[in-house]
């Protein structure tokens, strides 16, 4: 009887548990549509009048997903960092992805800020993700998988009423819903 009811249970999980609809939740910024914006925005800086004559420079390392500048003052600083958000919005990035929290510094006579790009989830935003998730009171499973969280349930419905619930929430990072299945 007991060996029975193994199996039925195993029998279960195998058809509906491992079937169920899931979703991920991600931040990731495209590397190759911010390296596009990185340089349309320094063709435009460059070639504005009040930039002529300026040492300016915008570089994007790759490897470590870091916009670096460099530029004499901090009016000018502003200004390409405006012109890389911008262009970050025309090329279908949220400006957000970027994390300017450390503030420039001199190295001679010019300014320098690196700005790095962030990947994944922080374990902070994800408890809050998490939280709200669980307050929707919506009958999902939600995980933390390292940088993503994995959200999984009985009906697709929960699911896109759990992404609705994600897009209201006010997080300082932009997310991604990937891996429907």
């Amino acid at each position: 009887m007991r060996n029975r009811f193994v199996k039925a249970i195993v029998y279960f999980w195998k058809t509906n548990l491992r079937n169920m609809p899931s979703f991920d939740i991600a931040s990731k910024l495209d590397l190759q549509l911010l390296d596009n914006a990185v340089n349309v925005a320094k063709k435009d800086i460059l070639n504005r009048w009040d930039f002529r004559d300026s040492k300016s420079t915008i570089e994007l390392n790759k490897k470590e997903m870091a916009i670096n500048i460099s530029t004499e003052n901090e009016m000018r600083l502003g200004a390409i960092v405006d012109a890389i958000h911008s262009r970050m919005i025309k090329q279908g990035l949220d400006p957000r992805g970027l994390d300017e929290s450390k503030a420039h510094y001199p190295s001679g006579p010019l300014i320098k800020k690196d700005i790095k790009a962030r990947q994944g989830i922080d374990k902070e935003v994800s408890k809050k993700i998490m939280k709200d998730i669980k307050d929707s009171k919506l009958k999902v499973t939600a995980q933390i998988m390292d940088e993503i969280i994995r959200v999984s349930g009985k009906k697709i419905d929960d699911l896109q009423a759990v992404i609705a619930v994600c897009r209201k929430g006010n997080y300082e990072v932009p997310l991604q819903f990937i891996n429907m299945k």
